[in-house]
């Protein structure tokens, strides 16, 4: 596991002083542009969560409907859309989180879970985590149990497993512990 880990980390693109100076954004669509590379993430994605009965992958908004509907194919299981405010057509529900410098939200269908289903929540990144903590209450809260998260990409050094806390499995394929 250890080379295909290091053949992704070779394939994604850091780009300096992106989206602002001191940035180093890490871009993924160089791994996703690569057949073999986008199989294999999708395949390290769901390993952990194999056999654990899940029946519903749920992808946050945009990046994380790249892997989510992919891993829910490989797993056998449905997939749940998480947006931003005003993007869903029918009911919503929907969850507030915390920025730096102000607040965000996101929302599900009201109908998207079903008591009880196992969900495994997908995102390409963990940064600071409010995003995928905010997307995890509002699973929950509509009756669905968080299984696990997986990310392509975690930024240890900005601590979102913390905001996450110990409820759930985390698994990142990448980490970096520094810009």
């Amino acid at each position: 596991m250890a080379t295909a880990v290091n053949d992704l980390r070779s394939l994604v693109r850091n780009v300096v002083d992106f989206p602002k100076p001191g940035i180093v954004f890490r871009d993924i669509t160089t791994v996703i542009h690569n057949a073999r590379a986008l199989r294999r993430t999708v395949e390290l994605m769901a390993d952990p969560f194999r056999n654990q009965g899940i029946t519903m992958v749920a992808g946050i908004e945009s990046r994380g409907f790249i892997f989510g509907a992919a891993i829910a194919m490989e797993l056998g299981a449905g997939f749940i859309p998480i947006r931003k405010p005003g993007k869903l057509p029918a009911e919503t529900t929907s969850e507030s989180y915390e920025l730096e410098y102000g607040s965000d939200a996101v929302e599900i269908h009201t109908d998207a879970i079903e008591q009880g289903q196992k969900v495994l929540m997908v995102d390409d990144l963990l940064a600071t985590g409010g995003t995928m903590a905010a997307a995890c209450r509002l699973i929950e809260r509509l009756g669905g149990d968080v299984v696990g998260v997986s990310f392509l990409i975690e930024l240890e050094f900005l601590g979102g497993r913390k905001k996450l806390g110990t409820s759930y499995p985390i698994h990142a394929i990448i980490g970096y512990d520094a810009e």
